[in-house]
């Protein structure tokens, strides 16, 4: 489910769309000849090319799934009670238990909280036991050809085809979601490339099938894309004074702590607001008479995984839950 790795489907502009509609309007087998050319000019093996390219056709399934995706407008309460809920607590407990020393080492090397690099992992694919099963070179095959956003997926395809070339995993094993998001933590090819680590230093970047390194790739894409900050939290529920501006609410203004203090904010547990000038936001996605939260600076690290407020306030709630 993250901002670069993320896939974000929705109207497009006409030129994209047009030049979409006459990738599609030549015959594939012209279109995948025109793509293995560019591949080699790229500096893409001809056998990688041969091996991930012969015999592929375009997957009608996903095809489906991009034209007709569901409009579906969930309230953050609704959300949260899908997501911040059992099994995937009680899991994420289980799975922090039996990871712990996988964890600390990582939460050593890139300073990111062991809590939220396994909530992501748990919102994402339920801590890697739901990672996708569409053939990944395949599906971003059938986008980049079948018009919508097809020079993005053109690249994420190219960069398919790279990790391949390096021989990090398997044609077979390149497994995903039916919009080419890869592994435990569901990175696009193009993060992948940019964030993806060798943590269990066996000179490959697996993050399907090794945890180590799934877990690690997570560490380092907040510490590198989002500016994860060590050693301070991502944020708490508060309650909202009457009348407050629920405009600033918006979960990315942020002001000091103590402005927020000023204007009645205070800690949803009735205890006092802590002391100084850290950076922070209001999130009120609700509304006046829903839940509402600080978020830290370190919350905002999680939106760059995923620009969701939503997701934001689940990977924090989760990440409270499963790390005690």
């Amino acid at each position: 489910m993250g901002a670069t790795r993320r896939v974000v489907l929705g109207a497009l502009p006409a030129v994209a769309a047009a030049a979409g509609a006459r990738a599609a309007s030549q015959p594939f087998e012209r279109w995948l000849s025109e793509l293995r050319a560019e591949a080699r000019a790229q500096g893409i093996s001809a056998a990688t090319i041969q091996g991930a390219l012969s015999g592929i056709a375009p997957i009608q399934r996903v095809i489906e799934l991009d034209r007709r995706q569901p409009e579906v407008t969930l309230s953050w309460a609704q959300y949260r009670d899908r997501v911040v809920a059992e099994p995937r607590i009680g899991n994420g407990r289980k799975a922090f238990a039996e990871n712990r020393a996988l964890l600390a080492a990582v939460e050593q090397r890139f300073g990111v909280a062991a809590r939220t690099v396994t909530a992501i992992w748990g919102v994402e694919t339920n801590y890697g036991a739901t990672m996708g099963g569409f053939p990944v070179v395949q599906a971003l095959a059938t986008l980049a050809y079948d018009g919508r956003r097809s020079a993005y997926f053109r690249g994420e395809l190219l960069n398919a085809l790279r990790i391949l070339d390096q021989g990090h995993i398997r044609k077979e094993r390149m497994l995903g979601s039916w919009a080419g998001a890869m592994g435990q933590p569901q990175f696009m090819p193009g993060s992948f490339l940019a964030y993806a680590v060798d943590f269990d230093g066996d000179g490959r970047r697996d993050i399907w099938d090794s945890r180590a390194d799934a877990l690690g790739s997570i560490g380092n894409y907040l510490r590198r894309a989002g500016a994860w900050r060590p050693g301070e939290p991502w944020g708490f529920e508060v309650t909202l004074p009457p009348r407050f501006p629920i405009g600033e609410a918006d979960g990315r203004t942020m002001r000091p702590l103590s402005s927020w203090a000023s204007a009645g904010v205070r800690p949803a547990d009735g205890g006092r607001m802590p002391a100084g000038d850290m950076p922070a936001a209001i999130a009120a996605p609700d509304g006046a008479a829903g839940q509402a939260f600080v978020l830290f600076p370190n919350a905002q690290a999680v939106r760059r995984y995923n620009n969701s407020t939503y997701y934001v306030l689940a990977v924090g709630l989760l990440s409270d839950r499963v790390g005690g």
